[in-house]
């Protein structure tokens, strides 16, 4: 297996590929089979809408920052992190957004958009000095507490995901074990390939967590959201966008803590990248509570901030690193 751990670019290329498509594909089966599994024993649904469906879409997530930060790859984890928030309020936000105006209900705006913007916040808060383990426990404390909430009230976040009337236990808990298996393959073979294209290239892996790792692990939501737009399931979208910004920040940030307890090295993506997350969660925030959608001319607006955002970001961190050299 020595040829897969320090490949050539277009092995790497390669395995970067085959570990979207495997994400993609394992995620999602994954998913469905925990909902399954949880609806065959009886698991209130609000449960299975607030644990079970938030934490299986956060798995690509969880996993290739996990991985990366217990490989000492920091950078690529919070990068992952970091640029799949933005990529959720940008990129996918905005593309669904163009093909129709997204229109935002009370419930959202009362408890979706500042649960995500306040987990957003207190990340950034703690990635900027680099994060330590008690942070990492904090983050996991914050998330426990913010379930329980969601839980105790009984308001489960909108998923796309339904039980089976007729799901079979064991065949739904062989597909759940295939799917985690699949997730986990999918996201060794991403982090290995992209620490590779890093290391040949020469750019830093906080670019490549927050470009490339972020938009591989955010096509799932990509792919819902652009189907739930077609269906007209706006405050879908919009649920499961803020709620996985929400376990990306808390979840998959309290385990990258807990496992590296370091600094970030990237000092552009501890600056930019972080500061950048911030202001467009901000930003997609106010777009919903003011107007209460989001039309065609923010969605281009967000779109341009991404695009902005990795110029910026690459220049900074170029910069950086040939300063350091």
């Amino acid at each position: 297996m020595e040829f897969l751990s320090q490949p050539t670019v277009a092995i790497a290329v390669i395995e970067v590929l085959l570990g979207i498509l495997l994400l993609t594909k394992a995620a999602d089966e994954f998913v469905e089979g925990a909902v399954n599994v949880s609806g065959a024993v009886k698991i209130s649904p609000v449960v299975i809408g607030a644990v079970v469906v938030g934490f299986g879409t956060s798995a690509p997530e969880l996993l290739v920052s996990g991985i990366a930060a217990s490989n000492g790859d920091l950078d690529i984890g919070v990068g992952n992190v970091v640029g799949s928030n933005v990529a959720n309020l940008t990129l996918v936000l905005g593309a669904v957004a163009l093909i129709v105006p997204l229109f935002v209900s009370k419930a959202v705006v009362a408890r979706e958009a500042p649960l995500s913007l306040f987990a957003v916040v207190l990340f950034a808060v703690f990635t900027i000095g680099g994060l330590s383990r008690l942070e990492g426990f904090v983050l996991l404390a914050v998330l426990a507490g913010t379930l329980a909430w969601i839980i105790i009230g009984g308001q489960a976040p909108p998923s796309d995901v339904e039980v089976e009337a007729d799901a079979s236990l064991g065949r739904e808990g062989f597909r759940t074990f295939i799917g985690l298996v699949g997730t986990v393959a999918g996201a060794q073979l991403l982090v290995w390939g992209a620490e590779a294209i890093a290391e040949a290239i020469g750019i830093t892996g906080g670019m490549v967590g927050f470009t490339l790792i972020a938009v591989g692990t955010s096509l799932p939501e990509l792919v819902t959201g652009i189907v739930a737009a077609r269906k007209g399931e706006t405050e879908l979208i919009l649920g499961n966008l803020l709620g996985s910004n929400m376990f990306n920040s808390l979840a998959v940030g309290g385990v990258i803590a807990i496992i590296a307890d370091s600094a970030i090295e990237d000092r552009g993506l501890a600056t930019v990248g972080i500061v950048a997350m911030v202001l467009v969660t901000a930003a997609a925030w106010m777009f919903m509570v003011t107007r209460r959608k989001v039309d065609r001319f923010e969605a281009v607006i967000l779109l341009v901030a991404y695009l902005v955002t990795v110029f910026i970001l690459n220049s900074e961190s170029t910069g950086i690193e040939t300063a350091l050299r």
